[in-house]
């Protein structure tokens, strides 16, 4: 199965090692899943990450965020980018989510984020929360 993971996906992934967004990340390393990104959400990790709120709660250096970001890309299939979407308007950083899950074929996106929920599916492509998710591969 082919899944993108939003933003919160990884911030969670990385704040909370027992978290069902880490246990996804598991599941991409381990070839369970294929986890589809692009280089906007790559540089929206990393900007979400260096939060002062979030570093605070990490605690963890700048360099520690590039591991998992360098992590994260050598078990994802990098899109090429090149796709431009603008279905989200109340918050437009969530069209990266959507552009690359299309280019990428994705099967599923995996977000907490309202504005991705809230569609349902984008162009036959699921939008679930992580607990949905994993409770879907596990049946």
């Amino acid at each position: 199965m082919r899944v993108v993971l939003d933003t919160n996906q990884y911030a969670s992934a990385l704040l909370k090692p027992e978290s069902n967004s880490a246990r996804l990340i598991a599941l991409a390393a381990e070839g369970h899943i294929t986890l589809i990104i692009s280089q906007d959400i790559l540089a929206e990790i990393r900007r979400v990450l260096a939060y002062p709120k979030l570093q605070k709660l990490h605690g963890g250096p700048e360099e520690e965020i590039e591991q998992f970001i360098r992590k994260t890309e050598k078990i994802a299939i990098v899109t090429p980018g090149e796709l431009a979407i603008d279905v989200i308007t109340a918050d437009c950083s969530d069209n990266i989510i959507l552009a690359c899950a299309v280019e990428g074929n994705a099967d599923c996106i995996v977000s907490g984020d309202h504005h991705l929920k809230d569609l349902g599916a984008f162009q036959g492509i699921d939008i679930l929360d992580a607990a949905a998710f994993l409770e879907i591969l596990e049946t």
